[in-house]
């Protein structure tokens, strides 16, 4: 198929990029990668008047570290993937990025893109909510920083106002004695996976459970906290158990899955359950590893 009419703008700047988002609103639909939304133009299942490429703003392409890492939203997921500072500084957005797809579609695909398109199969919006990154969107008159846990409001939806562009994605620094990993399970490498896991562990100075997070992907209509299960591991002692009764809490009280082609929700929750598990079991195994070599 071929997608319904539309006009092309293709700014050179910021500026006025956000120009046309002020003039068209919702009109106005913003172009990173392109791997989502020209597919779903060309089903016509997304049918925009006004197709902003933001491709020519070399200003969102950036990734630096000043008491945070900062990726601008125009950055390739595969760079991302490449880059030292991500692998040093956000251990798990570096983990988390060769799960993406395919390296073809990661050359294209951007990281602000496929945050902003929020879709609850994608990776990246489970590792923003994981490490509680923040979102800097901009308008003609204003910007404005929004947390990763106000940002993703539903089904393919954020909190950006019609006139606001994504433009910036801060991710905090690796804390210590901190573990992370990140998980999932799909039929094939670079498949849509059939559940993932971005876990978050961190121990006190006594070895005891200070900080949990447990994000899911594709078990609901957007990135899922499992809440109750990670505040089952405070002020604990890691341990097997812990881990296991922590997995059963995720899958049968914090979530409700809806079941995908490839899998049964009776299943999601059988491979969530398994995943934190696993996923637990090595951000401990890394804070232990991180410990040997101070």
């Amino acid at each position: 198929m071929k997608p319904a009419p539309f006009k092309y703008f293709a700014p050179a700047s910021l500026e006025e990029a956000l120009a046309l988002k002020a003039e068209y609103g919702e009109e106005a639909k913003a172009l990173a990668g392109g791997q989502s939304l020209i597919p779903a133009m060309n089903f016509r299942v997304a049918q925009p008047a006004i197709l902003v490429d933001l491709n020519r703003i070399a200003s969102l392409r950036n990734i630096h570290k000043n008491g945070a890492l900062t990726i601008g939203a125009m950055t390739t997921q595969s760079t991302a993937e490449k880059n030292m500072l991500v692998a040093q500084h956000v251990p798990l957005l570096h983990e988390a990025l060769p799960s993406i797809a395919h390296p073809q579609i990661r050359n294209r695909g951007t990281i602000g893109g496929s945050v902003a398109h929020a879709d609850p199969a994608a990776e990246l919006p489970v590792v923003c909510l994981a490490l509680r990154a923040r979102m800097l969107a901009q308008s003609q008159s204003a910007e404005r920083w929004i947390e990763a846990q106000e940002f993703f409001s539903g089904l393919f939806s954020t909190t950006l106002a019609a006139d606001e562009l994504l433009t910036a994605v801060e991710f905090p620094l690796v804390e210590e004695r901190t573990g992370y990993a990140f998980l999932e399970v799909a039929r094939r490498h670079g498949d849509y996976a059939m559940v993932g896991l971005a876990a978050v562990l961190s121990l006190d100075e006594n070895g005891l459970c200070r900080q949990a997070r447990l994000v899911y992907l594709n078990v609901g209509d957007g990135p899922l906290e499992a809440t109750q299960a990670a505040a089952s591991l405070l002020g604990q002692k890691p341990s097997a158990k812990a881990f296991e009764d922590a997995g059963k809490i995720a899958s049968q009280e914090d979530m409700q899955p809806f079941g995908n082609l490839h899998a049964s929700p009776q299943y999601q929750q059988h491979l969530s359950a398994v995943l934190t598990q696993r996923a637990l079991h090595l951000a401990l195994d890394r804070i232990t590893q991180k410990a040997t070599h101070l």
